[in-house]
């Protein structure tokens, strides 16, 4: 039986232009780390926080980690408790599934201390449960790609698993993150207005092209369905210098940009390292035109995985 274990979960990006609360793609460098040790009291503890503590709530109800642990514990009518450690390595408020990162490299960690580990697909609806904490809601498009890595399409409503998608090898994404905190609850009121019958079938055009040329690695197809007209136009005034950071994207060869989830961060797709490299410094120069220093991040779009780092007895 082990007694303590590591793991990390990656950063991601979700939305993904069309596919809001649907779609998301992990991100390959930066993570969040947990460490679980398993105690004899049937109850969750968290015993520290560190990379941004003072901004993180200590009580396991109120954490995303802590929350996905309780209901672990919860599901599973576990006799012992869990005991965590946090290390963040993704930005608050970024818009790259910082919340989920934590939750996922929890169950993670914690699934290794189980007598019998489950699959990692088992874990979904725990970290989901922890998400929900941090944006008041049960959407997988952040949980799943952490969880399982590359890009993931999150059904989460009707309790149906979450699905791995294709993505061509030669697609790789550029995220600038400037140094700005967007909150989801702020980002997702800005849609509570309701949305005209057009704008859902644009909306709608967009996502199967943006299916379809991920199936078949289609270019063209994945150029005319990285467009969000019904999210993005009412998000982008949240974000300080989006239109010229999204133009720049477009202007050094990207597929499509949009704002990574809730936003700040802004991501863009392109074909190869290289050129993602290019045009990602170029988003970065756009937001500093508009007083904004940015952090820039290249990444495959089939990004890794959660994964266990060590494990002892």
């Amino acid at each position: 039986m082990r007694a303590e274990a590591t793991a990390f979960a990656p950063a991601s990006s979700a939305n993904l232009g069309p596919g809001f609360d649907l779609l998301g793609h992990s991100l390959e460098g930066w993570h969040d780390l947990a460490s679980v040790r398993r105690i004899a009291a049937p109850e969750v503890r968290i015993e520290g926080i560190e990379g941004i503590p003072d901004a993180l709530p200590g009580r396991p109800e109120d954490n995303t980690a802590g929350a996905a642990l309780l209901s672990m514990r919860a599901a599973l009518d576990l006799p012992f408790g869990f005991a965590l450690r946090l290390r963040k390595g993704i930005p608050l408020g970024s818009g790259l599934g910082g919340s989920a990162a934590s939750a996922v490299a929890a169950v993670v960690a914690a699934n290794a201390l189980l007598d019998v580990p489950l699959p990692a697909e088992a874990l979904y609806p725990f970290a989901l449960d922890g998400e929900a904490v941090a944006s008041g809601s049960r959407h997988g498009d952040n949980i799943a790609p952490a969880l399982l890595g590359g890009l993931v399409a999150a059904f989460h409503e009707d309790g149906s698993a979450p699905v791995r998608l294709k993505a061509p090898d030669w697609l790789f994404t550029a995220v600038v993150h400037p140094a700005v905190v967007l909150e989801t609850r702020v980002a997702r009121a800005a849609l509570a207005e309701p949305y005209p019958i057009g704008a859902l079938v644009r909306q709608t055009h967009h996502l199967a092209a943006l299916l379809l040329g991920l199936e078949r690695g289609d270019e063209g197809l994945l150029r005319r369905g990285l467009h969000d007209v019904l999210v993005e136009p009412r998000r982008a005034a949240l974000v300080p210098g989006f239109a010229a950071v999204k133009q720049a994207a477009l202007d050094t060869g990207a597929l499509g940009a949009s704002l990574s989830g809730a936003g700040p961060s802004v991501f863009a797709w392109f074909r190869g390292r290289a050129t993602a490299e290019a045009g990602g410094a170029a988003m970065q120069q756009a937001f500093a035109e508009a007083g904004l220093a940015a952090s820039l991040l290249v990444s495959p779009v089939a990004g890794p995985a959660a994964g266990l780092l060590t494990a002892r007895d």
